[in-house]
């Protein structure tokens, strides 16, 4: 008995996996992988990363070299993202007709792009002696491989770790204060410490849980402190279940309109007297904003003659199309238009650093605009748009130069129906409000419609696949947090300085 017990023990598992090899060795990382997706939104089943990170790092430093433990690390990244992004084969089913053989493949692509960087910490994490040196390594190594992602072709930073954290309600709102200083990049390089802990010593573990209590020190002491008065502005977010298949017929545009209008209408009086600002989804209006003054009317006055902030396709000079936001303002005057400028890679459009010999996007897609701006619209606080993707990019989602005092987030998640996909994708919108400390309005097509303080803390939402308004104020603003001032130098220095200390250390002074 005491030797089965000692078979099933953590030390007895320890053991048999440094004995692992060839393919019993990746097919236990891929297993670990594909836990540790189980960690992120919505599930947050944060306790799997405890036996997650250990038996990586003790795939690792079983390998006989950086070389296996890249391929190793590689097996793991690819089971991590392949758990973490199946919700991407939802919008191919939306048009399986045309794209069904791209279920297969599209998924498993991306997961093995995106596995490679976690390759590399693991390659790196190799060459740090055993101990907490290599866990330094590791996490360090990991975190700049995320950094990388946010930039390398176009960037795609999905599947963050510091996500882990945002537990719906109260508790998550404690531990995601820490973003405001360190961004999400810096919560998972706390994530990544703390789950090595039952690798190392006493010491180390009582370390880790001395970070945590600081961690959620931090977090109440924050939420403690009270926050400055709003503008005395009300968000009427409309949400018009429009399921994906039926977005572009023409048939059904002017019904579609009309239940937009309905809807609006329904919001302001709920809104009552006051200052207001309708918002539409990302691409709500069927008909083109820019050249349609009837519809432009129609919206302004179903709104009552309120701003309101409406996601339209628009076509340039170059005939080309943009995704854009138009805020309408009196009688239906454009006051200010905004265009995306983070697209979605063979989504929106078709990139030229990845032929291919179909064309994935008819036309080639849209065309990006300049960047992050801030709307001075007559009637509103200046404001930061924030289209759909581009909610999930830390410190690239407003112009700090120019702050604006509130951020608006309009998408379509109807591509990926029920799915993590749109839950994860108002989690990035939640982070994206504490980093910034900025209060933050969200409208979705089909849900998840929500509004934020500049704390993170979630006022309002109407959930998925239902069509209605979400009527709640504003908040006010916070002062540029350290993220906001320093950005993603922040992150990168703490990540440097662990993967320096992880490579050097155990290697000064004699023994590690």
């Amino acid at each position: 008995m005491a030797a089965v017990t000692r078979h099933w023990s953590a030390a007895g598992l320890a053991a048999r996996a440094t004995t692992l090899r060839g393919g019993r060795a990746d097919l236990a990382a891929l297993t670990l992988g594909m836990l540790s997706a189980a960690a992120l939104p919505p599930i947050f089943a944060l306790p799997v990363l405890l036996i997650a990170v250990p038996g990586l790092l003790l795939l690792i430093g079983a390998a006989p070299g950086p070389a296996v433990a890249v391929r190793r690390g590689f097996w793991f990244g690819f089971g991590c993202h392949l758990i973490g992004l199946y919700w991407i084969t939802e919008a191919i089913l939306v048009e399986a007709a045309q794209f069904w053989w791209l279920v297969p493949l599209a998924v498993p692509a991306l997961s093995a792009l995106l596995a490679l960087f976690i390759a590399a910490a693991c390659g790196v994490a190799r060459l740090a002696r055993p101990g907490w040196p290599r866990v330094f390594a590791l996490a360090g190594g990991w975190v700049l491989a995320d950094l990388a992602r946010q930039f390398v072709l176009t960037g795609f930073p999905w599947n963050l770790w510091g996500s882990d954290w945002e537990f719906p309600g109260r508790l998550g709102d404690v531990f995601i204060q820490a973003a405001a200083l360190v961004g999400v990049h810096g919560l998972t390089l706390a994530t990544m410490l703390l789950a090595a802990t039952p690798l190392l010593g006493r010491v180390w573990r009582v370390a880790g849980l001395a970070l945590l209590a600081a961690w959620a020190g931090f977090g109440l002491v924050r939420l403690a402190q009270p926050l400055p008065p709003g503008p005395g502005l009300t968000a009427v977010l409309v949400q018009g279940d429009v399921a994906e298949g039926q977005k572009w017929s023409r048939t059904l545009a002017l019904e579609i309109f009309q239940r937009y209008l309905a809807l609006t209408r329904e919001g302001v009086a709920t809104a009552g007297p006051g200052p207001k600002v309708v918002v539409w989804p990302e691409t709500a209006s069927p008909f083109l904003l820019a050249t349609d003054p009837g519809a432009r009317q129609a919206i302004s006055a179903a709104a009552g003659g309120a701003p309101a902030l409406v996601g339209a396709v628009r076509f340039g000079r170059d005939n080309r199309p943009r995704n854009s936001l138009f805020a309408l303002v009196g009688d239906g005057t454009v006051a200010a238009v905004y265009d995306k400028w983070h697209l979605v890679p063979f989504g929106e459009y078709q990139p030229d650093w990845l032929p291919l010999p179909i064309q994935l996007v008819p036309g080639g897609g849209f065309v990006p605009g300049p960047g992050p701006r801030t709307l001075d619209v007559p009637g509103l606080p200046p404001v930061g748009p924030l289209i759909c993707y581009e909610a999930i990019f830390p410190h690239q989602v407003v112009n700090e130069a120019d702050r604006p005092d509130w951020m608006v987030n309009i998408t379509n998640d109807a591509w990926f129906g029920r799915s993590t996909g749109p839950r994860q994708h108002l989690a990035a919108a939640r982070m994206r409000a504490v980093e910034e400390g900025l209060p933050l309005v969200r409208a979705a097509n089909t849900g998840i419609s929500a509004v934020f303080d500049a704390r993170g803390h979630e006022v309002a939402r109407l959930g998925l696949e239902r069509a209605g308004v979400v009527v709640a104020p504003v908040g006010g603003a916070l002062p540029p947090t350290p993220f906001a001032r320093f950005g993603l130098v922040i992150p990168f220095g703490l990540a440097l300085f662990s993967l320096a200390a992880g490579l050097v250390g155990g290697r000064v002074g004699g023994r590690p």
